[in-house]
This record gives structure tokens, sequence and C-alpha cells, in this order.
């Protein structure tokens, strides 16, 4: 065997590409080999051109059938149908070659087609829009269950152009789009796409394997539906032996509920501890609420059903003090009816028990944080040793938080006044309890309430401004709205913070009002742009930084132009293909660059609210480059 066969061979081996195979040849003619020669290479290189040919189909369809296998054995293991489409959706496009994959899914109710996955995509319009049926090369493969290419996507008119979806692939820059239908049978149920932001033809061994990750989706969706119905089957026979199971324990339920209330009572337990005690005896959930007062008392001791719950009166002396419903249980026999009466018995016997000593410990809580609102110049150690006897941590930060009760709706201008103070009591108290779970202090100021909490190791203070309007919210049953201030350290040590502390979270209680966020808990630092109006600090840099901080990092690690980038793409009215013009480059460096943010900053950067912040925070930053010594 010659030496340049073997080179021919060498070649082989290590995978060259096509242009190398005219080396040997080259070498041989500039050294004087004879025409006998020269034809033996010629025939030489055709051979192993085949033979390269040959390989690389191999290894193509091995790669191709390792990605149905995965396929496969992600549906045999189907937990999320998401994830799945997502992985299809990545193998086509990573098989295909293309720079764009995408899965839409059909709508019946409103007859047309709409984006479920998009891998590679940059344009926030193009994922966001919908198709009817018949319409652009979607809705035609969606209309005819035929797949459908087309190697320069303006210039097909064998498929009906809208303006929306021509805007919207336009946006994207796509150039040649192939599409292939999904079908459940006779029925087609959406469209696999692959796409390229180039003219290019796509052959018949592509659309084929494209075919086969279809049929892949559509088992998966069939799957993920058959699991939704065997799930909810499950679930209704679940609920028929529930109620055989209830029906045939009632006389024991109410045994057990005796001896579980004259347990709770002769230990010391609490209303909450009733509640759950019943709750297991009747199979519902028991709550103690005040807000059922006023309709209980009309009951005259007795249970009554009001919707779906049964609601029995807490009172003392004729003082009605609340009610425990009864959820999840809308048919309820004679015996559990008792049952559930008994043990408003005795959670009133215990609220009376408690009173006392509770409006004591409220009142001196609310005292104390009330002097360090009003009179912060008082001496530091006697405020110290009056917050060690209601055993509160002196030394830890703590968050100064304003809450206020927001109903849905509102009452006639004559009840007004009065379920404002009910509203106003009811928060107190719970305020006053959860100071108490906390170590901290609470007390009614302004219409509302005021805590000083201390923070927990790794929370912050939006973090608390969450609990606490979550926690107050599910206890009063009514939307709690907090607004919580910076934190203070040590408060006790320096009370002179603790007043304009209150102020800030008072203006950040209002923002949040005015924003319609009812029912929500915010700090300064939640609220993006507004939150540096509100907040004494006024810390730019640190809304930059949370902004788009990872951005401007990473231009300064790897020398690149993202945050040119992005200006220039809000700048163009979020078009990569008006982007591409402002910025002389071609567009699949532009959807390239828009990618790399999407992964630096998350999905949801071009939803209109992130949109907004990131494009201040770019002109904030741009004008602290601007500023001399910056």
């Amino acid at each position: 065997m010659s030496h340049e066969h073997v080179s021919y061979l060498e070649l082989l081996a290590r995978g060259a590409a096509t242009e190398a195979y005219d080396r040997p040849a080259l070498l041989a003619r500039a050294s004087g080999a004879g025409p006998q020669e020269l034809a033996g290479l010629e025939e030489a290189k055709v051979l192993a051109l085949r033979v390269r040919a040959e390989l690389e189909g191999r290894r193509r369809r091995e790669a191709e059938l390792s990605a149905l296998i995965e396929t496969a054995h992600d549906l045999a293991g189907l937990r999320d149908l998401d994830a799945v489409l997502r992985a299809i959706v990545q193998r086509a496009r990573s098989l295909l070659g293309t720079e764009v994959a995408y899965l839409s899914l059909n709508d019946p109710v409103a007859g047309d087609t709409y984006m479920r996955v998009t891998e590679g995509s940059v344009s926030a319009r193009f994922q966001q829009v919908r198709l009817g049926m018949g319409e652009g090369l979607g809705g035609l493969v969606a209309q005819t269950a035929r797949p459908y290419v087309t190697d320069d996507y303006f210039q097909d008119e064998r498929f009906q152009h809208t303006r929306t979806i021509d805007t919207a692939v336009r946006d994207e820059g796509l150039v040649a789009i192939l599409g292939v239908p999904l079908s459940l049978g006779s029925q087609v149920i959406g469209v696999l796409f692959a796409a390229d932001r180039r003219a290019r033809v796509f052959e018949r061994e592509q659309v084929a394997l494209l075919c086969s990750l279809a049929a892949h989706a559509a088992v998966a969706i069939d799957t993920a539906n058959l699991l939704a119905e065997t799930r909810s089957a499950l679930a209704e026979l679940e609920r028929a032996n529930d109620i055989i199971r209830e029906h045939s324990g009632v006389i024991e339920r109410a045994s057990e509920v005796h001896d579980r209330l004259s347990e709770l009572v002769l230990h010391g337990g609490g209303v909450h501890d009733v509640a759950e005690a019943v709750s297991e005896v009747l199979g519902g959930t028991v709550e103690f609420t005040e807000a059922h007062a006023g309709s209980a008392r009309r009951a005259e001791g007795h249970a009554v059903r009001e919707g779906d719950d049964w609601v029995a009166a807490v009172s003392a002396g004729g003082e009605p003090l609340g009610a425990l419903v009864l959820h999840g249980r809308p048919e309820l026999d004679p015996v559990d009816q008792r049952t559930l009466e008994r043990a408003a018995l005795v959670t009133s016997l215990l609220l009376l028990a408690r009173r006392s000593a509770g409006e004591a410990e409220q009142r001196v809580r609310g005292e104390l944080l009330d002097d360090l609102l009003d009179a912060p110049d008082r001496d530091r150690r006697l405020l110290r040793e009056r917050a060690a006897r209601l055993r509160t941590d002196s030394t830890a930060p703590h968050v100064v938080l304003a809450a206020r009760v927001d109903r849905a709706g509102g009452a006639a201008d004559t009840d007004t006044g009065r379920r404002e103070s009910a509203d106003r009591r009811r928060l107190g108290a719970a305020a006053s309890h959860l100071a108490a779970t906390r170590h901290g202090l609470a007390s009614a100021r302004d219409g509302g309430t005021v805590l000083l909490l201390p923070l927990g190791p790794g929370e912050s203070a939006a973090d608390l401004a969450r609990q606490t309007a979550r926690h107050l919210g599910d206890t009063l049953r009514e939307p709690v709205t907090v607004g919580a201030s910076a934190p203070v350290g040590a408060p006790l040590d320096r009370p002179d913070e603790v007043g304009p502390a209150y102020e800030e979270a008072r203006r950040c209680l209002d923002a949040l009002r005015l924003l319609h966020r009812t029912g929500q808990g915010a700090a300064a630092e939640d609220l993006g742009f507004l939150g540096l109006l509100l907040a004494d600090s006024r810390d730019i840099d640190g809304f930059v930084e949370r902004t788009v901080g990872q951005v401007v990092a990473y231009d300064r690690r790897r020398g690149t132009d993202l945050v040119r980038t992005l200006d220039a793409y809000f700048a163009s009215g979020m078009s990569p293909a008006r982007t591409k013009e402002e910025l002389h480059v071609h567009v699949n460096t532009v959807a390239q660059r828009l990618e790399r943010v999407g992964r630096l900053l998350g999905p949801d950067w071009q939803s209109p609210a992130r949109a907004l912040e990131i494009q201040l925070a770019l002109r904030l930053h741009a004008l602290a480059g601007a500023v001399p010594g910056t």
C-alpha cells in the first residue's frame, strides 16, 4: 500500500474535513508523480470520500436513534409534561442544527394554535404569537395534518400570510422553517417546528426525524392527560371511601371528642388545641374566628349551617367572642353537631380564663413600643429592663412593620365606623399574639397596628413583611397589608431610630395600597425604583446592582457588549431585527447576546414590569458612568 493511500486512511481515522482529501494528490503532483499514480490517487480519494460519507451518515443516524431512545426514556418516567416537551424541542434544535425550535398546541376553545415551548427564541412578540387555523406555515400544518417546509418564508405563497404572524417571524429574524404535525390518531393537537435565520434546505431524513420527535411529543401529551384523568378517578374513589368510614364511626367520634376536650382543659390547652382536636374527630377543618360572631349569636347556642360551613357560637355572659367554624363537612349528622357545640362551650371557658392575662401583657407590650416611638429619650436602662420582663430580644436587629386591614368591597356608610373599629381591635389582638410568639412588640397606631419584630437568621426585612402579612391575613381571614422598614440594629440601644423607621414602614404601606397590592407585605427593596423614593437611604447603587448587576459584571469580566446591546434592544422597540441595524452586527449575534442576557437575568426579563425596571437601571448606570470620578 502506497504512502498516499495510507494518508487517506489517516484522514478517515481523524475525521478530517472534505477539503483535506485533495492534499495527497496535490503533494504527489508536486513531487512529479506520473499519470497512472495520479489516477490511482484520484480513485482512492473517491473511495475514501464515499467511506467518509457513509461513516458520517451512520454517526448521524446513531445520534438520532440515541435521541429518540432518550425521549422514549423520558416518557417512561413522565413526571413533568413541560420538562419532557422542552427536552424534545431542545433535541430537535440540536439534531437538525437549527438556530430555533419551538412547539405549538391547538386551542379547541379559541379555534387557533399557540406557542407552548420555544428554544433559541429571543423575541417576546414571537413567543406570544397565536396562529389561526390555515394562517401561516404552522396554521397550515395544524389544518392539513401534513409536514410543510419553506426555504424562504417571506417568498413562499403556499400559505396565508397575515400581518401579525409575519411581524412576529420578522421580529425573530426567521427565514427557513420546517413544521410537522403532532397527531393523536386522526386528530392534530399541535405542531413541532425547526427554523433558521438564514435560507437552507431541509433534507428528507431531517423531516422524518422531526416527525418522529413530534410523535413522541404527542404521546407525552396524551400520557399526561391520561394520568390526570386517572388521578381524578382515584380521588373520587377516595372521597367515597371517606364518606363510608365517616358514617360508620359517628358514635365512636363523639366519645373520643369528650375525652380529648376533658384532657385539654385539665392540662391547660388553648383555643387552637381545641380546634385541632375537633378537626381530627370530625374529619374536617375547624378554626376559631371572630368574623362570625354576630351571625353565630343568633343561633342561641346551636351549630348552624352557613353555605358549606357549620358555625357554633363562642360567647361568655351574653358577649359574643367569636365562633368555631367547621370547613369540609357540608353534611353533618346531629351527633357531630352536638360535638361542635360542646367544643364551642369549652373554647369560651378557655378564652375567659386567659383574657385577663392576655390583655395585661398586650397593654404592657403596647406601652413599651409607644414609648420607643414617642419618647425615645427615656432612660435606656429602664427600657431594656421592661423589654427583658417581656422576653424581648433587645440585641438582635429588628424591623418596624406597619399593618392595616384592607377589606374587599365596602360596607354601608352607617356600618363603616363600626366595621373599622372591629377590624382594628381584631388586628391589634392578632398582632399582639404574633409579637408575643416572636419576642417582639406591638401597638395600635394611626388606624392600624405597628410591630417591632426581630429578624431571624438569614431573614430580610422583605421576608418578614411577607410572613407577617400572610400570618395576620390567615388569622383574620381578611387581607392585611404590611409595609416594612429597613433593619434597625439593637433598637433599645438606638430608640431614636425607631420613629423614623416607622415612618418609612408607613410610606411603604401607603405605596402598596396605591399599587393595588393589598393583602401583601413588602419592604422598600421589593418595590424596585419606587423603593428608592420611599426609603431614606436612596440606595441607587443597590437598585442598579440588584437589577442589572450580573450583566454589567459579565461585560466587565468578558469584555462583551451586553449592556450596549440591551440599550439598543429597548431603543429599537425590543426588535432583534432593528437592533442589529443599530449595532451594525448580524441578527444571529443579537440573538446570541439576548439569549445570554436571559440566562443572566431570568426568563421573565422581557415582561413589561421587569423591562421597565431594567431600562431605569440602565439609565441610572449610564448616568453614574458619566459622573467624573465614579
